[in-house]
């Protein structure tokens, strides 16, 4: 099995989706964007912070769930408020976060590291609630049993491929503790 880096990690993800869809894998920011190709940067840029494999592919689910249109804007077109959500604008994070943080969860899986559930909300002591974990379980199933979306199956083939060779993904992977 291969180590997790983010050496290893860009290559692969700008071999496999820059010629198809003009997108690059970019590190290491303070806080990570999308930005579109411009006069300036001829392809689109996932940046990702840090230098941190989990933020690569949590910022590559994103990227997985924007539709076409939504890839022209900056950061999809989303909103995003730091940290100090209220609880009513934590619940609203934790539903648009379903779908990405399930296929970071996918990704995981298929790169053999660790997924952790993200409320990125520190004045809520940053734990995600048992309905957002249950949810992002159940997407987690339906993507599995229904198939994922075509540039994040594309992803995480690749990545079976390269850390979990011949180990195809399976439903029983993925539980809560």
């Amino acid at each position: 099995m291969s180590t997790h880096s983010i050496e290893q990690l860009i290559p692969l993800f700008n071999q496999t989706f820059i010629e198809s869809h003009n997108t690059q894998l970019v590190c290491c920011q303070d806080e990570p964007v999308y930005l579109p190709a411009d006069a300036e940067n001829p392809h689109h840029r996932i940046i990702f912070a840090h230098g941190f494999f989990a933020s690569a592919l949590h910022e590559i689910s994103h990227w997985c769930v924007a539709g076409k249109q939504r890839r022209l804007l900056e950061d999809f077109g989303y909103w995003y408020e730091p940290d100090g959500r209220s609880a009513e604008r934590q619940a609203e994070f934790e539903n648009v976060e379903v779908k990405p943080q399930a296929l970071e969860w996918i990704f995981s899986q298929s790169a053999g590291v660790e997924f952790h559930f993200s409320a990125d909300n520190i004045a809520l002591n940053n734990q995600p609630s048992e309905r957002f974990k249950n949810a992002v379980l159940e997407q987690v199933q339906q993507f599995l049993n229904e198939g994922l979306p075509k540039r994040a199956k594309r992803w995480s083939d690749c990545l079976i491929h390269h850390y979990r060779p011949n180990v195809p993904l399976s439903p029983d992977e993925f539980f809560l503790s």
